[in-house]
């Protein structure tokens, strides 16, 4: 499978520590001119408050992850801060540059490339997943668009799979799965819905993605991602190597805490993810992150009818502030804000990588630890911090002492495989 290559000098501490409070020119070939507007008519974009984001990062360290980065691209350029370490051996300094395993972010990948297909007329989104993939379901009013919306009612064998986080993980570390084999793994259990009746989040839906895509293509979901989404961005950072088990280049190591309390951290970064696949197996960087996803989100990647029924959401939970659409969420931050987007859980990572709507701000997070719902939720707050800036004085001091305002967005979820 074709590897990307990769540029990256030494940095040492001090360099990484100067960078961290800069700020450079955009240089991504999708950044686009601001437009000629008075104040009068259009809103003030807030500033992004990057010591809000720093803090954010420090309190998903304080919560068990050795290391935390973000990378944010506005209209003044980019911004990135990137605390703690990405190695806990060498000691060295997370680098905002590094590669890192970017889990269910990958959902979005593989919708990008499916929703081509569709605008090729290749499929149809409210077709019978079987109409493709004949007898791979045991109920024909699945559909295309059932998947990606997380409607079908498929289970997520991921659950039975890590229900012991550290045993379970070892027991797939190096383990090769077949696609038909994860989708009898979800068979074998109930499933949770009828189609089409309720959101219930499963990496089996995505696991037929990657069927799909693989048997309208005829290829390896790899040669879609590559052909249709790395090479056209320029994302030399972004790559899908399953099986190989290696991150290549500088990269971020990953750490999954134990389940029994006050147990060593394991170095998860080294595994196939072959349980996941197209529902969670790509690698990238923060700044193929930015790039991807502002592309996307201006309409680079797709017809802008495939972008509305992209980002035609449905809520989540009972929060009214997080929704899904397809291979994509969006969540509603507290000053008004619209972002969309994708988080990412991989034994060993929590990846945020989310754009307004124009495309024009972008934020791409990560920290390396996972199965801690609260440094999930902590890291969670750089979308609060850079889509919103800084709070008035009275908010922060509410804040401070308990009051109610959101300042950032709980964690999706808590275990280490389910994105």
């Amino acid at each position: 499978m074709p590897l990307t290559s990769h540029r990256r000098l030494a940095v040492s501490a001090a360099l990484i520590a100067s960078l961290a409070a800069g700020v450079v020119p955009a240089t991504s070939a999708f950044a686009a001119p601001a437009p000629a507007t008075t104040a009068a008519t259009t809103p003030a974009v807030p500033a992004p408050d990057m010591d809000g984001v720093t803090a954010a990062l420090n309190a998903a360290m304080a919560n068990g992850a050795p290391g935390a980065m973000a990378r944010f691209t506005g209209p003044e350029g980019v911004r990135s801060r990137a605390v703690g370490v990405q190695d806990r051996v060498t000691n060295a300094p997370m680098d905002i540059r590094s590669r890192f395993r970017i889990g269910s972010v990958s959902k979005t990948f593989s919708t990008v490339v499916l929703l081509q297909l569709v605008q090729e007329g290749r499929l149809e989104l409210d077709a019978p997943v079987n109409t493709y993939l004949p007898g791979l379901l045991p109920d024909d009013r699945i559909t295309v668009r059932h998947l990606l919306t997380h409607r079908s009612g498929l289970a997520d064998y991921t659950n039975a799979m890590f229900a012991d986080t550290v045993p379970g993980f070892e027991s797939v570390r190096n383990r090769v799965f077949s696609y038909q084999e994860l989708v009898d793994l979800s068979l074998s259990e109930p499933r949770t819905t009828e189609p089409g009746v309720s959101y219930k989040y499963s990496n089996a839906n995505f696991v037929v993605v990657g069927m799909l895509i693989e048997k309208l293509t005829g290829k390896p979901v790899s040669d879609a991602y590559q052909r249709r989404v790395l090479k056209p961005l320029k994302l030399r950072d972004t790559s899908y190597v399953h099986p190989d088990a290696r991150i290549t280049g500088p990269h971020a190591r990953g750490y999954l805490h134990p389940d029994e309390p006050g147990g060593a951290l394991v170095d998860s970064t080294e595994q196939t993810v072959s349980w996941a696949q197209s529902a969670g197996a790509v690698i990238s960087s923060p700044a193929d992150l930015n790039t991807f996803i502002s592309a996307l989100t201006r309409g680079r990647l797709l017809s802008p009818a495939m972008m509305e029924a992209m980002t035609s959401v449905t809520p989540t939970d009972t929060t009214n502030t997080r929704f899904y659409g397809l291979g994509l969420r969006r969540y509603d931050l507290s000053c008004g804000t619209r972002v969309y987007g994708h988080t990412g859980t991989v034994q060993g990572f929590y990846t945020y990588a989310f754009a307004t709507r124009d495309g024009r701000r972008s934020l791409s997070a990560m920290a390396n630890t996972s199965n801690r719902g609260a440094a999930n939720t902590a890291l969670g707050g750089t979308l609060e911090a850079a889509f919103c800036g800084k709070k008035p004085a009275a908010a922060a001091s509410r804040a401070a002492v308990g009051d109610s305002a959101v300042t950032s967005l709980p964690a999706e979820r808590d275990l280490p495989e389910r994105g």
